[in-house]
């Protein structure tokens, strides 16, 4: 007989079942995990095609119907899908967005639990929010979302999307996803190293390129001043190959100065200490290098040495590259061959030299042709007023004529010989205006008056016009009044018939003086060398117009010198319009009154008897005019020929007046000689007038301050003279 035993199994084989499904799905995740770890998409670093993966292989690892990671954006205001995988349609999208204001408590949950396990995500609190918007339209019943967190941060989440009857997840399942999101957060780590060093490779590549191609010499340099790398050009500068200057000395090539160890050690030390600073006050030492390498640097222009053993002209830039630990690390050197330049320069300089050198003898020239022409111009005219005045005789209508003429020829050669020096001294930045307020009106007479009889000589009619409030000017005297008289005399010299006229206006930024004439008139095209020096316009005008062409380029320099200018309209044929436009100016403060100690003179001084005048001259033919003319209108008069018996003659006549030549006082014995006498008792008072060729210079002016009262330029009128007699022995 055999016995039987049997034991009812049916429920133990569901349990049995469901293990070893839990059992194949944690194999199945564990599978999944380690592909992806070998996968060599990962290996690539392309962010996109390791999302693909991911994506795919979670959905059929879990048997989901959706796997998306989804990301902040920069402000951290929402999160965007960047790849969503569908498996019924087995395609990528991406788009979505979720707002953080609108899902504060998915929001909320995403940052304060490992994973969202909804699995009735309708009813979920953590996801219900999500419900109308995103779950009910997808037909999602089921969520598994694991925030994504890098360096300690959360930047997004892999969502899990269930569709279809409710599902439970398992703590398989929860702990799978949180490995699939640490994936993630691995690709995203790798992907960032791949840009990185990308655009650290691009960098590097674009700065060899640049350094390479550059057609200025680089050189880098350690602390220790070998070469450590160079360019082409570098290479070509030198004369040498790459690989004979690599290790070599950098200075070895450079002729250096005294001091330029001193300004490397100096560099090192300023950068270091700066770098303390910036420590100490907490700045990004990122920020701190590019601000050494813009700020630290040398420029210098040194020769460097060829390798054929010729020296070639440079400028170097050094300036210092830090290490990491922002110690200096390399001199970076920036070489620029100059040498053509710099020939240049030395060619440019020597022609200044020979230019300025032109421009001293120009000077040394004019001033002495202006003695030696004044010289005698002034005995010509001297005497001819003599004559003129029949100090010594009297004169029939011929002689007269003869000694007008000559007179006359003197004026005009006086006035050629101004214009130039006047050119000369206005061109070299010499000429200082004295402003002063002037009246329109008399600068008018005076003008018009000065020209009125070369006008009626021609048969011309001459007219002037100011306007009401055109009343006052601040201007230079002497020097408007010659402006004035070069306009008229122009205009009437190229005048034959008809009118000349001056107007003078009041306009916003000044006044005006226009001087117009029914003249030959000038061709616009000939304009621009109107204003030139020693030229007129045609040929064919120094045959018929006397005159050196000056005028005009004198007075356009001595208007601009007011800040003005001189402008012209003309038409050929019927005549030019010139303006004198002088801006408005404030006059000085310390501008002394015109009016003090102003005096009117006769044309005869008083004539004061036993007075003595002492007249040391060199010039023979100035004493005779000076002593003939003296004499005659009562003066006791001593000549001297030279200083040897200025001071022995001085005490022995007792002078009430000494005229002294200005070439013998330059001397400096003379000089000494003058402030011995103003020092003896008695004499401080005595007045020195000085007879120059030319208008003292400010410098020689303030060396004869306190020894000499006054001066008279050659060739002076009788007029000029008899106002210093009134004024000083009257």
């Amino acid at each position: 007989m055999q016995v039987v035993s049997a034991r009812d199994i049916t429920e133990c084989n569901p349990t049995q079942d469901a293990l070893k499904s839990r059992e194949n799905s944690r194999r199945k995740q564990s599978q999944t995990l380690v592909q992806l770890a070998r996968s060599k998409t990962f290996q690539q670093g392309n962010l996109n095609a390791v999302l693909r993966e991911i994506t795919e292989t979670t959905a059929r690892t879990l048997l989901v119907e959706r796997v998306g990671v989804w990301l902040y954006n920069e402000e951290r205001s929402k999160i965007e899908c960047i790849n969503l995988y569908d498996v019924k349609t087995k395609k990528h999208t991406f788009g979505n967005s979720l707002s953080k204001t609108d899902f504060p408590a998915y929001f909320q949950a995403l940052e304060e639990e490992r994973t969202i396990t909804a699995d009735d995500a309708v009813n979920d609190t953590r996801t219900q929010e999500l419900s109308e918007s995103y779950l009910s339209v997808m037909g999602i019943t089921s969520l598994l979302d694991a925030p994504i967190w890098l360096e300690g941060r959360l930047v997004g989440v892999v969502c899990h999307e269930h569709v279809g009857k409710g599902r439970q997840w398992t703590l398989e399942e929860e702990t799978f996803a949180g490995s699939i999101a640490d994936f993630v957060t691995l690709a995203i780590e790798a992907n960032e190293r791949n840009v990185v060093q990308e655009a650290l490779r691009q960098s590097e590549a674009q700065f060899r390129a640049i350094f390479e191609r550059s057609s200025i010499g680089i050189g880098l340099i350690d602390m220790k001043a070998q070469i450590v790398d160079t360019n082409l050009a570098l290479c070509e500068i030198l004369g040498y190959s790459r690989e004979e200057l690599y290790g070599k000395c950098f200075t070895h090539y450079i002729s250096t100065q005294r001091g330029d160890l001193k300004l490397y050690k100096q560099l090192i030390s300023v950068i270091r200490t700066d770098l303390k600073t910036t420590s100490s006050d907490g700045l990004q030492p990122s920020k701190h290098h590019e601000q050494l390498v813009q700020r630290h640097r040398i420029e210098m222009e040194r020769r460097c040495i060829h390798q054929n053993g010729s020296l070639i002209w440079t400028h170097i830039s050094v300036s210092i590259i830090p290490g990491s630990n922002g110690e200096p690390e390399f001199f970076l050197a920036m070489i620029e061959d100059i040498t053509e330049r710099k020939q240049t320069e030395l060619k440019l300089r020597a022609s200044q030299e020979a230019a300025e050198a032109a421009n001293r003898a120009k000077s040394e020239f004019l001033a002495t042709m202006s003695h030696e022409l004044r010289t005698p111009l002034n005995a010509i005219m001297g005497l001819s007023q003599l004559l003129e005045q029949e100090i010594v005789g009297s004169l029939n209508e011929k002689q007269n004529e003869y000694v007008n003429s000559i007179y006359s020829s003197g004026e005009h050669l006086l006035t050629l010989i101004n214009d130039i020096l006047d050119l000369s001294k206005v061109e070299a930045g010499k000429e200082e205006l004295l402003l002063s307020p002037l009246s329109v009106s008399d600068l008018c007479n005076y003008a018009i008056w000065t020209v009125r009889d070369r006008a009626l000589e021609k048969g011309l009619q001459l007219t002037y016009e100011i306007e009401q409030d055109a009343d006052i000017c601040i201007a230079d005297e002497r020097r408007i009044k010659q402006m004035l008289l070069n306009l008229l005399t122009n205009a009437i010299k190229f005048t034959s018939a008809g009118q000349v006229s001056l107007v003078v206006k009041n306009v916003p930024q000044g006044i005006t003086f226009t001087v117009s004439d029914t003249g030959i008139g000038i061709d616009s095209n000939q304009f621009q060398f109107l204003f030139e020096p020693f030229k007129q316009l045609d040929s064919r005008l120094n045959r018929q117009y006397e005159g050196t062409g000056l005028g005009l380029a004198l007075t356009r320099k001595l208007a601009r010198l007011h800040g003005g200018d001189v402008t012209v309209t003309s038409t050929l044929g019927k005549g030019s319009q010139f303006t004198l436009f002088l801006p408005n100016l404030v006059q000085p403060e310390d501008e002394r009154n015109e009016e003090e100690n102003f005096t009117l003179f006769s044309s005869s001084p008083v004539i004061s008897r036993n007075k003595t005048i002492l007249l040391v001259e060199g010039n023979q033919n100035t004493a005779t005019v000076l002593q003939d003319y003296l004499h005659t209108i009562g003066y006791q008069v001593k000549w001297i020929n030279n200083e040897n018996d200025f001071l022995k003659q001085a005490q022995n006549l007792q002078p009430d007046l000494v005229l002294f030549d200005f070439q013998l006082i330059k001397d400096v014995k003379i000089l000494n000689l003058l402030n011995i006498l103003k020092k003896e008792p008695g004499w401080e008072d005595l007045p020195i007038v000085i007879i120059t060729s030319s208008e003292p210079l400010e410098e020689e002016i303030s060396q004869l301050t306190g020894t000499v009262n006054d001066y008279l330029i050659k060739p002076f009128r009788i007029a000029q003279l008899e106002s210093i007699l009134m004024r000083y022995l009257s």
